[in-house]
């Protein structure tokens, strides 16, 4: 591993990727936070903003940056293809022998990259970054979040580092082999446990956010969580044969207890009323089941087309 001095831009050891979607009010504090910690490191470096089909302003601000600055390079989406999807573009466009993963909303600490820099220069692969403290964050997100990270960890057969985000640095290696993985229902932070490599996790306090509000609300909370589970994990689909399982045992069970109870002359089971509990019970167990199933077809219909993952509109070379 090499950690060459210098300023060359054209060949940078360090690639910086940063997803954007409307963070126009803590994008220029966003850069100038990076600029001072990768200047400190004193190797060459580059910023690979993203711009995920922002609205507010940010598209023009990332051009703006790019023609002050050559260690900025722009990707400009051709419209919003979410955080997953721009992460994995900076990724395909970074340069650098280690790629740190990074927000723009200044949650993550920039100066967290170079803890992340020492112990991937001590030859770990990927050091992911652990979120020890969470400051400006509700209790309801915290408490989701935390039930979220265990039941994942439980369920999948990749043991995904508990309290952790998509903060970490990938080894050029790493980066190389998830360069190769194009499933369109992207759960990254998974994708870098699963590829293995030498790993390790560093602690540190998440902040509030600089300015604006949370892009990732409890519905798209909800979506990144099916794609963990439905991505690395058959559990849901054994789920819906365990319920299959417990309604014939209990239908077997409710026989003898019913048939004896009707001999006794007990009205409790007579009418109309049982029939129809019994019958919505299973029909809830085989549409949860449908339900299920949907959604790993789901999957592979968007895998089969075989779409690009994203569309850019700008690439880092129109600003050359």
């Amino acid at each position: 591993m090499t950690t060459g001095k210098g300023s060359d831009v054209q060949r940078p050891l360090i690639s910086v990727v940063a997803p954007v979607f409307n963070e126009i009010e803590s994008l220029e504090a966003f850069y100038q936070r990076v600029r001072e910690v990768m200047r400190s490191s004193g190797e060459s470096w580059e910023l690979v903003l993203v711009d995920d089909g922002s609205h507010d302003g940010s598209t023009d601000l990332i051009r703006r940056l790019a023609a002050e600055d050559p260690h900025v390079r722009p990707v400009i989406f051709a419209r919003n293809f979410g955080h997953q999807i721009a992460v994995t573009a900076g990724l395909d466009y970074s340069r650098g022998q280690a790629v740190a993963i990074i927000d723009a909303d200044l949650q993550d600490p920039p100066e967290v990259i170079l803890e992340l820099l020492n112990k991937w220069r001590e030859g770990y692969q990927v050091v992911y970054a652990v979120r020890a403290e969470r400051e400006g964050e509700t209790w309801f997100k915290k408490t989701t979040a935390a039930l979220f990270y265990r039941i994942i960890y439980r369920i999948t057969d990749v043991k995904i580092p508990l309290d952790t985000g998509d903060f970490r640095l990938l080894d050029r290696r790493v980066v190389n082999v998830m360069k190769q993985m194009r499933e369109r229902h992207r759960f990254l932070r998974g994708m870098s446990a699963w590829v293995g490599f030498k790993q390790i996790g560093v602690p540190y306090r998440r902040a509030a956010r600089f300015a604006g509000v949370t892009k990732y609300p409890f519905r798209k909370m909800l979506k990144l969580a099916l794609n963990a589970i439905t991505g690395f994990s058959y559990f849901p689909l054994q789920l819906a044969t365990y319920l299959g399982f417990i309604s014939a045992g209990l239908s077997i069970l409710a026989i003898p207890v019913v048939v004896i109870l009707r001999l006794a002359g007990n009205q409790a089971f007579f009418g109309q009323a049982t029939t129809l509990i019994a019958v919505l019970f299973l029909g809830g167990v085989q549409l949860i089941s449908l339900g299920i199933l949907g959604e790993y077809v789901g999957r592979v219909y968007d895998e089969v087309k075989g779409r690009p993952l994203y569309i850019v509109s700008e690439t880092p070379e129109d600003f050359e």
